[in-house]
């Protein structure tokens, strides 16, 4: 179905994997279509219940975007380009099931802006993480300059893109980047041991939560208000009946999603 992307249904975790490895992962016009698709996939799939986004090979989660596509575009053209990577990546952020990325490598560019509108991320000691788009005459265009801040605070963002320097995976952990760095061989197994925990909780609380985090970080929006709103809806779910009840009767609760 795709060729650019590798996709593998596990434990109803579907991890998506950007094959590109001859280049290094980077986005192209045809990644970013065929990444879509496979998001569409977790939001419409039942089976599927949280997602894992990773990069081919050893080197690289994803390095950029494909260059050689920027040669000839027109400022319209390039406008648009954004946007459709905008749009991409703001389903990922705002889906209703968790979607992490496990960052193996060199994740520069639209690569980190990708691995940044995962719900959270997990990285190999082996990663390495920018946005150097200063250095090619160009800006982030893919969220970069908004979630980088968000998560790491103006100053050390705004150090990260005007230098276009590269952190390690330990300074991604200290500047909360990311939420662990592991072995390489252990990344995989760590990203899919928390969601298959994070799938024993009562989905729609887990849907609540990624929607009221999303909007503290929305201007627009005013969290505190939405945090009511959707704690009281908690009480109309079967989930929280469930939930309760096991809780005094001291046993694991049996979640439906109701």
């Amino acid at each position: 179905m795709f060729q650019t992307i590798n996709t593998q249904l596990e434990n109803n975790i579907l991890i998506i994997t950007i094959n590109r490895p001859d280049k290094m992962n980077a986005l192209n016009h045809q990644v970013l279509a065929e990444l879509a698709l496979a998001i569409d996939d977790v939001h419409g799939r039942n089976n599927i219940k949280a997602a894992i986004i990773t990069g081919a090979g050893e080197k690289a989660f994803v390095a950029g975007a494909d260059i050689s596509e920027f040669l000839t575009l027109s400022p319209k053209q390039g406008e648009e380009l954004a946007k459709k990577g905008h749009v991409i990546f703001q389903r990922i952020e705002t889906s209703h099931k968790p979607i992490i990325a496990a960052v193996n490598g060199f994740a520069l560019g639209g690569g980190c802006e990708l691995a940044m509108a995962c719900h959270f991320r997990l990285a190999s000691n082996k990663a390495r993480f920018g946005q150097p788009e200063v250095g090619l005459g160009l800006i982030p265009g893919y969220g970069g300059t908004q979630r980088l801040t968000q998560l790491v605070g103006k100053g050390r963002a705004l150090e990260l893109m005007l230098t276009g320097d590269m952190i390690s995976a330990d300074e991604a952990l200290a500047w909360g980047l990311v939420n662990h760095v592991v072995q390489p061989e252990e990344l995989l197994p760590k990203a899919i041991a928390i969601l298959q925990k994070i799938q024993t909780k009562a989905p729609l609380a887990v849907t609540r939560i990624i929607k009221c985090a999303n909007a503290a970080l929305d201007k627009d929006q005013d969290g505190f208000e939405l945090e009511t709103q959707e704690f009281g809806a908690c009480f109309e779910t079967k989930d929280l009946q469930e939930g309760a009840t096991a809780f005094l009767q001291k046993r694991p609760p049996n979640f439906t999603g109701e």
